[in-house]
Formats: C-alpha cells, sequence, structure tokens
C-alpha cells in the first residue's frame, strides 16, 4: 500500500518513520528544498512524545539537543524588581518526562530516523487529489496513492483542497506570535528573559548549541490584524507598533528585525474541525487540530497524532473506513483537551490586565522560595497544560518483528 504525506516538520517523519515499521511504502512531499536547519523556535515535548520518541531510538539525541535553559527572570513592565525562579524546578514539578528542543532541530531527528526508507520529494506541493487518489504536483509528474495525509501545519495545503477554506475551521485567540533570530552575543547560556505586561510578552533566550539567540513576541489586539502570510514587511510593521514604547531591552531585540535571518509571524489559531478524515484523505498535527502555536502543546499532540494513525492503519491493514475513525476516536479526547489548556495558557502568558500581571510575577516569586515539595502541589493545581498532556493515555501498536530501520 502507499501512502503520500504531505509535510515533512514532525508530525510528517514520525508518522513516515511508524508507517514503514507496519510495513507500508511511503512518500513525503515538502515545499522546503530541503530538511529546515536553522533551528526555529524552542517547542516541548511532554511524556508521551518521549516514550514515543525512545520506541523510535532517537530520545538520546533528542536530550543531546535540549536547549539547556535552566532559569527564568521574570520582568513586568513598568517594575525594577524581576522575579526569578529555577526552570529545572518548574519542569521537574509539572512533568516527570519533559524535553524543551528547538523544533528544526527535533524535526531534523525525526526525518534521520528513517530518511533512508522513504521517499522524500522536496521543493514540491500538491496541488489537486482526485477521489481514486491520483495526486499532481506542482513540479513532480502525477502519481496515483492508495492513502494520502496532510501533515502540512496549521494552513495546511491538503485541509484547503479537501475541506475547503481555512477559515471555516479556525477560531482566532486574539493574539498573535513573532520570533526574531537575534545574534547569539544578545543571549545569556541558560537565562529565559521574559517582560511581560496588559495585552504582550516578550522573551529571549539562546540554546545552547546554536550561535544565534531568539526573541519570541506575544502581544494581543482588540481587533483582528489584516496581513498576508507571505507579506513580511506589513508583519514587522505590526510587531513593532503593538510593543511602541517597551523596555529599552525588548527596543534592542527589535532594533534585529532589519537585519534578522529568520523571521515568523502569524495569529495564534485554534482549529475546531469535528472530523479530520475524508475518503482516502486525513489530517494529522496541526493540520487537523492545532490547539495553537506556543500555547497549546501542538508538538506533543502531533508526535502521538503521527503514532496513533500509523497503528491504526496498521490495525486494520490500510483500510482507512476502519482505520480513520479509530484514530479519530482515540485523539478526540486529547485534542478537546488542548483546546482547552490552550485557550487558559493564551490568558496567562499574555494577561489581559494589571492583575493577571501581577498575579503571573507573584506565582513566579512564590515558585522559587517553595520547596520541592510544595512547588510540585501548587504546580499541579495550577498548570493545566503539562497536566493534560502528561496524562495522554496511548495504546501500544507493536509493529511486525524483524530488523529495525
Amino acid at each position: 500500500m502507499r501512502i503520500l504525506i504531505s509535510g515533512a516538520s514532525v508530525a510528517g517523519p514520525v508518522l513516515a518513520y511508524w508507517l514503514i515499521r507496519h510495513g507500508f511504502s511511503v512518500t513525503v512531499v515538502e515545499r522546503a528544498p530541503a530538511p529546515r536547519k536553522t533551528g526555529g523556535h524552542a517547542v516541548d515535548l511532554f511524556r508521551p512524545a518521549m516514550d514515543i520518541s525512545e520506541k523510535m531510538g532517537v530520545l538520546e539525541r533528542i536530550e543531546a539537543r535540549v536547549t539547556g535553559t535552566s532559569r527564568l527572570t521574570l520582568c513586568p513592565e513598568g517594575e525594577r524588581r524581576p522575579a526569578r525562579v529555577d526552570l529545572a524546578k518548574l519542569f521537574g514539578a509539572t512533568s516527570d518526562r519533559h524535553a524543551e528542543i528547538m523544533r528544526d532541530d527535533l524535526s531534523e531527528i525525526y526525518y534521520e530516523a528513517a530518511c533512508d526508507d522513504v521517499e522524500y520529494l522536496f521543493g514540491d506541493s500538491i496541488t489537486a487529489i482526485s477521489p481514486d487518489g491520483e495526486v499532481l504536483f506542482e513540479n513532480a509528474a502525477p502519481r496515483r496513492f492508495d492513502l494520502i495525509v496532510g501533515a502540512d501545519g496549521l494552513h495546511s495545503n491538503v485541509r484547503r483542497l479537501i475541506f475547503g477554506d481555512e477559515s471555516r475551521f479556525s477560531a482566532s485567540t486574539g493574539a498573535y506570535l513573532a520570533v526574531v533570530s537575534l545574534p547569539g552575543t544578545a543571549g545569556v547560556d541558560g537565562e529565559l528573559r521574559i517582560h511581560v505586561g496588559v495585552g504582550r510578552t516578550a522573551g529571549m533566550y539562546r540554546a545552547r548549541h546554536l550561535d544565534d539567540a531568539r526573541a519570541l513576541f506575544l502581544f494581543r489586539t482588540e481587533r483582528e490584524l489584516d496581513f498576508h502570510h507571505h507579506d513580511v514587511s506589513r508583519q514587522k510593521d505590526l510587531l513593532r507598533n503593538a510593543f511602541q514604547g517597551v523596555d529599552a531591552e525588548v527596543a534592542g531585540w527589535l532594533d534585529a528585525l532589519d537585519h534578522t535571518p529568520a523571521f515568523y509571524f502569524d495569529s495564534i489559531t485554534q482549529l475546531q474541525m469535528d472530523s479530520w478524515s475524508r475518503g482516502r484523505v486525513t489530517l494529522v498535527g496541526d493540520a487537523g487540530y492545532c490547539p495553537g502555536p506556543a500555547v497549546g502543546g501542538s508538538t506533543t499532540l502531533a508526535v502521538v497524532g503521527a503514532y496513533v494513525l500509523a497503528g491504526e492503519l496498521a490495525r486494520s491493514g490500510g483500510d482507512p473506513e476502519r482505520a480513520f475513525p479509530a484514530y479519530e476516536r482515540a485523539m478526540a479526547p486529547h485534542v478537546r483537551g488542548s483546546r482547552e489548556v490552550a485557550m487558559s495558557a493564551a490568558k496567562t502568558l499574555i494577561p489581559t490586565s494589571r492583575l493577571g500581571v501581577r498575579g503571573l510575577v507573584n506565582a513566579t516569586r512564590l515558585l522559587s522560595v517553595l520547596p520541592a515539595g510544595a512547588a510540585r502541589t501548587f504546580l499541579r493545581l495550577t498548570s493545566k497544560t503539562a497536566s493534560v498532556y502528561n496524562s495522554m493515555t496511548v495504546d501500544d501498536y507493536p509493529p511486525p518483528p524483524g530488523p529495525s530501520i
């Protein structure tokens, strides 16, 4: 059985790995000309994704590439005294298995896990999918596949072709996200510095193995912003406007906009689809159930979804009429939980009032002085994201016996 996957970021390579292990023939098409190696931004892997990564034999590589961020300095706008907390203490209290890693590093690790056994078509994209599985590409000749999977992110091309315009399924949180690459001298090893005010948050960190640093900007607006995903100049202007009058340090991060080698800007949008399968096509990860970039733990959800989809296809012998509904039933509670915590996390990370800013700062200061046991109790009561993802249960889908790829 031949399966086509669109997208080679996280869900796509994980799905390809497990499909190959279960005996399927896999092709992955990716719009980018080559695997991305710019570092991306930091993402979290919680226990279920760590467990799946261990089964893939890549856990040691992931742990070797963690960002190494060990302490948080939180600076409230208009105040001189920052709050500080040990991040190892925080993560240890919320998750029994966790890793923070740059997204493109993670993508590279997953890609290399099975790239010798998977056909990759880089620099190409799907333009049409027929009901009988014939696929048209921008560059490659038409081909026929038994199944097609969209693993191509929030702005999924496959979803648009099969289900219609994104606006039918997207729900804006009213917030926006930007990531800017800074010179490595801007960062301090092991430190995440965050400036937080009403309606806006800016942070900066440097992964220990990268030459550059990353600035992360989160902000909300009363009205939806008008911009095109490819209009970078407009996006940079919107970001500057949102952070007018900020602390001098944050203003310095924004100065890098004129010459940054890497820039990302998008709304923090949540997908709300009742079903993400149709005929011989299904979606996985952000393409089908993005809870919201930067606020919803979508990377863990993508890894889990890819593993479950491959497993259900194996159980059904590749029959989509059985596999796709089983996949959606297995993922539905995880998707619902991630949507709920994402909305809550967005309000916490981007406070809507001075009271919200004060609450975030006071919680950080409290964590810095609590003993480990008390901190663990406090965080388990207040941190919904980690508890939702760590409590996910996933069936075991053992591949047939044989040599590992």
